[in-house]
């Protein structure tokens, strides 16, 4: 379904990107870790890359706003979007996906994510802890550093609010900052420390599709079934 939407405020969320605030249209629904397709209404200028793109939604579904949250690349479309003025409008289409997490708690969720692609992460997280979701959560979540991480604040407190789940920033340059978290990219290694039984859990992964085959790869390597293992690509955000 189609819909008009309004822009209420921005946001920074990391180094370069930015968090974008719309009115939820009446009687919009979705769950948590689904997105839309967002196009611009007449806009200054255009390229190739054309005037629609694909979010994931960064709200939860009980929050009032709905936010995408995405890297300020130098194209048309981005340009146009940092520079849209409060009250501006897009239309919306959707949503879309079935990258949601399971109606049976029984087994550990895992997010193995790197980058943009926590967008996704904060809308499933947050809701789980709004609806006191009894099932064990692991985020891994690896960026460069610390100022190219998004919500990183925020998925500390969410950690925070429940003994089920359990936030593991890694970052793989920290060079000249404090950093005491782990460092490096996700490995096994890391995993093995947060997680015991690693076959047992199901898996999220999102991030560039070369993070995301690794993670995949790397999970089949250590008896996790392909049906446990769900994944989201963000190319070119």
């Amino acid at each position: 379904m189609a819909y008009t939407i309004k822009l209420i405020k921005k946001e920074s969320a990391a180094e370069n990107t930015t968090a974008f605030y719309f009115e939820k249209p009446q009687g919009f629904t979705y769950r948590a870790g689904q997105y839309c397709d967002f196009t611009l209404i007449n806009p200054p200028e255009t390229d190739s890359e054309g005037d629609k793109r694909t979010f994931s939604l960064s709200s939860a579904p009980y929050e009032p706003d709905l936010i995408i949250t995405t890297r300020l690349r130098d194209t048309a479309f981005k340009r146009t979007l940092k520079n849209m003025p409060v009250g501006g409008e897009l239309h919306l289409e959707g949503p879309f996906g079935s990258l949601t997490l399971p109606k049976d708690t029984a087994k550990t969720a895992v997010f193995l994510t790197g980058g943009v692609g926590a967008t996704l992460v904060r809308s499933m997280i947050t809701q789980a802890v709004h609806d006191q979701s009894p099932q064990k959560i692991l985020f891994l979540y690896s960026n460069r550093s610390p100022q190219d991480a998004i919500f990183l604040d925020e998925f500390t407190a969410l950690a925070a609010q429940g003994s089920n789940i359990t936030f593991v920033p890694t970052m793989t340059d920290v060079s000249g900052q404090e950093w005491t978290g782990e460092h490096g990219p996700i490995t096994i290694a890391m995993l093995q420390k947060y997680l015991t039984d690693i076959p047992g859990a199901v898996y999220y992964l999102s991030g560039s599709g070369e993070m995301v085959g690794a993670m995949r790869r790397m999970l089949m390597a250590h008896d996790v079934d392909r049906t446990s293992i769900r994944s989201d690509l963000f190319v070119g955000y």
